[in-house]
């Protein structure tokens, strides 16, 4: 079943000046809203006045978001914005170099005064860097002679501990030694008592194995 058209009048609404015409959403003429719209003034993008951006499907005065509120005035107003802060920082690059040719004696002596404010600045921050660095580079310094200090005390006396320990291994060593020649003396003289009993018993001794 093919439902009939349905048709709503459209009311001719009066734009402000310098407006461009409402665009049509779903056969709808939107009436646009009141809200600051940048002139265009050429005095404005010079001033420091922050300017505000607005948002095409939210304008201003309008509490309820919706697409058909969008309107060609607001994306004006943004480009302007756009122009305006290219336009003030351009002025402000562009006076940065001006001074020091173009500008009047107390104009060009402000601009020396302000590059040798900034040398200085620049001499009292190298300076400050160069004693930080040679402080830090003291403070390792310390820090190595610590950890080197610290080094030769460990080393020195883990020299002495091995000395002590060898001393005593050779001192072990030594008493070791000695008991066992005691006992190897004291087994050949019970030995030689022995042969000599036994030649006190037997005199023949036909192999000469006993003296």
């Amino acid at each position: 079943m093919k439902l009939p058209a349905i048709s709503i009048p459209s009311t001719p609404v009066s734009l402000p000046q310098g407006t461009s015409p409402v665009r049509q959403s779903c056969c709808l003429l939107v009436t646009p809203m009141t809200f600051p719209i940048i002139s265009g003034s050429a005095r404005l993008w010079t001033s420091n006045q922050s300017i505000p951006r607005l948002n095409p499907l939210h304008p201003p005065l309008v509490h309820k978001r919706t697409v058909s509120l969008e309107t060609p005035a607001v994306h004006h107003h943004n480009h302007q914005r756009t122009l305006i802060m290219q336009r003030r920082e351009h002025y402000r690059y562009h006076q940065v170099w001006r001074k020091p040719f173009y500008g009047t004696s107390s104009e060009r002596e402000e601009y020396r005064k302000e590059l040798r404010d900034q040398l200085k600045r620049q001499i009292e921050e190298k300076c400050l860097a160069l004693k930080l660095q040679l402080a830090n580079k003291g403070k390792e310094a310390e820090y190595i002679c610590e950890v080197d200090r610290l080094a030769l005390s460990t080393e020195r006396e883990q020299r002495i501990q091995h000395s002590k320990a060898m001393t005593a291994y050779r001192d072990e060593n030594k008493r070791l030694m000695e008991q066992r020649w005691r006992e190897k003396a004291l087994t050949r003289s019970q030995e030689a008592l022995k042969e000599r009993e036994l030649l006190r018993h037997n005199p023949i001794n036909w192999s000469g194995t006993l003296k």
